[in-house]
């Protein structure tokens, strides 16, 4: 469940944008920046706030990324940019864990993500807070800590597609219904998580979210 300050909504897809931060794809040796990547993830691998995440075992390297989130808060399709920030109905931080070493191979194979990214508990959620128009998407600050070390420190600012263009996009391939999610991508800085690491991100304007890792 999308938990609101008020209410509970069910989640209905979820939208993933890889290689959205400039700085992130030179860390990872990318050369995607011209393009949107979207792939999906099941509502199965949302996480809450507070819960212990697994990682699948020997399936060698897994990092943490920290990403704004959307939620979709009315249905439309083919929204046109100007339009598109009115179909959000809030916003927090998640989690877009992936399995490295899993991902470099599927890349050099042409292969799809989902064995790398759309496995068990890869999608931790933090709670929402409402949307309105007097929030800049364009400036918000996200941190990620693990063990209280900071390894993310970006702003979507630097967003490649930022969030209206994000919906436009999206929109043209799918009706986007009331509960959707769009992971938005990450800064530069992912890196590895192990067993017994905590992992903390925020944002000023969002909250504060941990998992711990066992």
């Amino acid at each position: 469940m999308i938990r609101f300050p008020d209410r509970l909504i069910e989640p209905c897809r979820v939208f993933c944008i890889g290689c959205n931060y400039g700085k992130h794809i030179k860390e990872l040796g990318s050369t995607d920046k011209d393009r949107c990547i979207v792939f999906m993830k099941p509502g199965v691998c949302l996480v809450q706030p507070g819960a212990e995440i697994r990682i699948p075992r020997d399936r060698g390297m897994a990092h943490h990324e920290v990403e704004l989130v959307v939620a979709i808060g009315r249905e439309g399709e083919n929204i046109p940019r100007e339009n598109a920030l009115d179909h959000v109905s809030g916003i927090t931080l998640g989690l877009d864990l992936t399995l490295r070493d899993v991902q470099a191979r599927l890349k050099k194979d042409g292969h799809p993500w989902e064995m790398c990214k759309a496995f068990e508990q890869s999608a931790p959620l933090g709670d929402f807070i409402p949307y309105n128009s007097s929030i800049d998407l364009s400036d918000i600050p996200l941190t990620c800590r693990v063990n209280g070390m900071i390894r993310q420190n970006g702003n979507t600012r630097d967003m490649l597609f930022p969030v209206d263009r994000l919906i436009e996009i999206l929109s043209k391939t799918w009706l986007l219904r009331t509960g959707d999610l769009i992971f938005t991508g990450t800064p530069e800085g992912v890196g590895p998580i192990i067993k017994g690491d905590e992992i903390t991100i925020e944002s000023p304007l969002i909250g504060t979210f941990s998992w711990r890792i066992v």
